[in-house]
């Protein structure tokens, strides 16, 4: 098959040397490419073969130096990804990524396991017609699953085997939840947020502990089996709400736990009670570039309410999944967030996503979740 070839500015060089996966549509000189075509880039001495999207900012995501990858090379990057989970995962754990787009060299594409049954999803309509039928045959060879689905915009629709269930119970660290994989968050669940749920359990122990976008539970489940004494799940959404307490209630929690349907913005001003362990895991808070500042504004004033129900020398567990707050952004968020308090914090602990999402050096844009352990000292005097 010929590639068409187009030429780039000799200042992407550098970046198209170092395997960076991305190449921006205002980079790309004039063409006649359409959606799934495969293309050659060209910039100074360096080229990179990807596949091409017309629409989104992101032109062209690339798979390799100088040819299209076949199926074996397909297969080998799957097979690759599946060894390092592993050696990664912790024990009774059926529920985790198998696929990080990127960061396992297939920009684009990711897909979960939930027990017997894999869910793909694609960011990029080029990846879904020249590349995502090549990663499903891999993956259905190599696992075996009861069934494949891609999920997108109108909810799941098989690919391999059979349909997966509206809902199933999966288990992680051996603590069971409900996954709706038709109409969840993700594709299912917040795997992301997996060691950072463990951290919570290791720092929960005899805790009062508030949990903030509660979502199905995660967190909440985790503070509980780390031997909370007493956690109050909030979210806005009813439905989230009563999947968190079906969590709870299926690892034996339910006694001492609590969910409430807030929004937490009007929630936390109108509530005066202090925890040992606050929790505050929303939402992105941006998608563009243009709503970075407004993101921020927004994270330090959450803290800030956040940090006033933790009592003298407890815990706040915050979270960021919004990509466009770097790590430094966020620690600055959290700087004014203590300052608007009044209180004195320190942080103990700062992690990002599960193993199960690596991260490429030469691809800083992977990493969106940021996650740190505040201690809250005695008000500023």
């Amino acid at each position: 098959m010929k590639l068409a070839t187009l030429r780039l500015e000799r200042a992407l060089e550098a970046a198209l040397a170092s395997g960076h996966p991305w190449v921006y549509r205002n980079h790309l000189p004039a063409h006649r490419l359409q959606t799934g075509d495969w293309v050659r880039l060209v910039a100074g001495r360096a080229e990179a073969v990807g596949v091409y999207d017309a629409e989104g900012q992101v032109a062209v995501r690339l798979f390799a130096r100088e040819r299209i990858p076949t199926a074996a090379d397909l297969a080998a990057r799957v097979e690759e990804a599946l060894a390092l989970r592993r050696r990664l995962l912790p024990p009774e754990t059926d529920a985790y990524r198998l696929l990080f787009g990127e960061g396992d060299f297939l920009p684009g594409l990711v897909a979960d396991r939930y027990g017997r049954y894999l869910v793909v999803k694609t960011y990029s309509a080029g990846v879904r017609r020249a590349v995502l039928p090549g990663v499903v045959k891999a993956l259905g060879r190599a696992l075996r699953p009861r069934g494949i689905a891609l999920r997108d915009e109108e909810g799941l629709r098989p690919l391999y085997g059979e349909p997966p269930p509206p809902e199933l119970t999966v288990r992680e660290r051996g603590l069971r939840f409900v996954a709706n994989l038709h109409a969840g968050q993700k594709t299912g669940l917040f795997l992301d947020q997996r060691e950072n749920r463990q951290k919570v359990r290791e720092l929960a122990a005899g805790a009062r502990v508030l949990n903030l976008f509660a979502y199905n539970g995660g967190f909440s489940v985790y503070a509980l089996a780390g031997g909370a004494a007493f956690v109050r799940s909030v979210d806005v959404s009813a439905a989230a709400v009563r999947d968190a307490e079906r969590n709870v209630a299926q690892n034996g929690f339910a006694e001492r736990h609590e969910a409430v349907v807030a929004d937490v913005f009007e929630f936390l001003p109108r509530h005066d009670e202090r925890y040992d362990l606050v929790v505050v895991d929303p939402p992105a808070l941006a998608r563009k570039k243009a709503q970075r500042r407004a993101a921020l504004r927004a994270y330090a004033r959450l803290n800030a309410l956040a940090l006033a129900r933790v009592r003298p020398g407890g815990l706040l567990a915050t979270a960021s999944c919004t990509a466009q707050v770097s790590p430094e952004a966020f620690r600055e968020a959290l700087a004014e967030a203590a300052r608007r308090a009044g209180v004195r914090a320190r942080v103990v602990h700062e992690a990002g996503h599960a193993p199960d999402h690596p991260l490429r050096p030469e691809f800083p844009e992977g990493r969106y979740l940021k996650f740190a352990v505040l201690q809250v000292l005695e008000p500023i005097g």
